[in-house]
C-alpha cells in the first residue's frame, strides 16, 4: 500500500488529518500511516463524554478528551500506543465483497477487498509476519492468547471508508484503567484486576525488538510492502490543521454532541450535607436539584433556575456562582465548594 508519514502527536491533529484523508484523499488503491498521540482519551463520535470518562482523573493528570470520526468505545491512547489508519473505496455492494469496479490491493499482494474487510486482516497479518500469534476475535478486536491488543473501528463517506485502530505496545495500563473507570462502566462492573487480565501489550511478545520505533518501521514495511510514500501540501496540511483548531479541539465538538445524562454529587458544605443532581443535554445544563439536611438561607430553587441553561464546564459555572453570591443559598459556603459540588 501507499503511505503517508504523521509524525503529529497532537490528538486533535490527527482526529483532524483521518477525517480530511476520508473525504479529500481519493486514490484507485488505499493507502495507510501509522501514529501516535501525547497520553489522550478518545471517544466514539456517538458517545457521552460525561458518562464515559472519568473526566476528573484526566483533567488531574493533563489528558486529553478527543472525540473521533468514527463510532465505537473510548480508548486511551499514550506515546507506547502505536496507531493506523487505512483509507480506500467501499467493496460495491457488502464490505467484505470484492469490488470489481475499483480494484484495491489490501496489501500490494492482490487482495481485492476493501478496507474495512482486509484492514484488520492486514494488520493481523503483518503482527504474525514479527512473530506475534494475533488474532481476529470479537466485533472489533484483535487478541493474542486471548487478551485484547488491538480494538478498530470504522467509518463510510461518499463510497470511500476509513478503518483505524490501536495497538498496544506498552501502554501504561493502570492509567487505561482509571480513564476508564466510572461509576456504572464495564471497568466498574468487572473490577480492575479483571480487566488488566483481559488487555495484554504486544512488547511481552516482541523479544526482538528493543523498542516501539522499531516496530513501526518494522511494520511500516510490511504494509508498505514496497510501495511509494505520499506527501499532502503544505495547503492540505493547513486545512488539516484548521480542522484540528476550529472542529476536534472545540468544546462543542467534544463535549456538546453529548446527549442527554444526568450526574449526581453529595458534599459536607459548613451548612450541611448537600446532594445535587444535574440533567444535561448536548453539555448544557437542562435542571438542576439540590437536596439534602443541609441549612439554607434563601429558596435553592433560584439558583437552580440561574443555572439552568449554562454550559457544564467550570469557567462558565464560576462565573455564574459569582454573581448568584453562593452564601445566600448556603450559608457559609464559598463559591469553589459549592463548584466542586456541581462539576468535579
Amino acid at each position: 500500500m501507499k503511505y503517508l508519514l504523521n509524525n503529529s502527536t497532537d490528538p486533535y491533529f490527527n482526529m483532524a488529518l483521518d477525517e480530511f484523508c476520508l473525504e479529500n484523499i481519493v486514490l484507485d488503491e488505499p493507502y495507510f500511516y501509522l501514529w501516535r498521540n501525547r497520553p489522550s482519551v478518545i471517544i466514539g463520535l456517538n458517545q457521552n463524554a460525561y458518562s464515559e470518562v472519568n473526566l476528573k482523573y484526566l483533567e488531574e493528570n493533563g489528558i486529553n478528551l478527543v472525540r473521533r470520526v468514527t463510532g465505537g468505545g473510548a480508548v486511551y491512547h499514550d506515546l507506547q500506543n502505536l496507531n493506523y489508519t487505512i483509507v480506500g473505496w467501499q467493496a460495491a455492494n457488502d464490505t467484505a465483497a470484492p469490488c470489481a469496479s475499483h480494484p484495491i490491493r489490501a496489501n500490494g499482494r492482490g487482495s481485492v477487498l476493501s478496507p474495512a474487510a482486509t484492514g484488520p486482516a492486514v494488520i493481523v497479518n503483518a503482527l504474525r509476519e514479527l512473530g506475534v500469534p494475533a488474532e481476529l476475535t470479537g466485533r472489533n478486536d484483535i487478541f493474542v492468547e486471548g487478551r485484547k491488543v488491538s480494538g478498530y473501528a470504522r467509518r463510510v463517506s461518499k463510497r470511500q471508508e476509513i478503518i483505524h485502530g490501536t495497538l498496544m505496545y506498552d501502554v501504561d495500563i493502570d492509567t487505561l484503567t482509571h480513564v476508564l473507570d466510572t461509576p456504572g462502566s464495564k471497568l466498574n462492573a468487572k473490577g480492575i484486576g479483571s480487566v488488566k487480565s483481559r488487555v495484554a501489550n504486544l512488547k511481552d511478545y516482541l523479544p526482538g525488538f528493543k523498542s516501539l520505533d522499531e516496530v513501526q518501521a518494522a511494520l511500516q514495511d510490511i504494509l508498505a510492502s514496497g510501495d511509494h510514500q505520499m506527501e499532502l501540501t503544505e495547503s492540505q496540511l493547513n486545512e488539516v490543521r484548521n480542522m484540528a483548531e476550529n472542529k476536534f479541539a472545540t468544546w462543542d465538538f467534544i463535549y456538546g454532541r453529548s446527549r442527554e445524562t444526568g450526574i449526581a454529587r453529595t458534599a459536607v458544605l459548613p451548612c450541611g450535607t448537600v446532594s445535587v443532581e444535574v440533567c444535561l443535554d448536548h453539555g448544557h445544563i437542562t435542571s438542576v436539584s439540590f437536596y439534602g439536611d443541609f441549612l439554607f438561607g434563601e429558596p435553592v430553587q433560584e439558583l437552580s433556575s440561574i443555572l439552568a441553561g449554562l454550559r457544564y464546564d467550570r469557567p462558565s459555572i464560576y462565573e455564574s456562582l459569582m454573581k448568584a453570591d453562593v452564601s445566600r443559598f448556603f450559608p457559609g459556603s464559598s463559591v469553589d465548594e459549592v463548584l466542586n459540588l456541581i462539576i468535579s
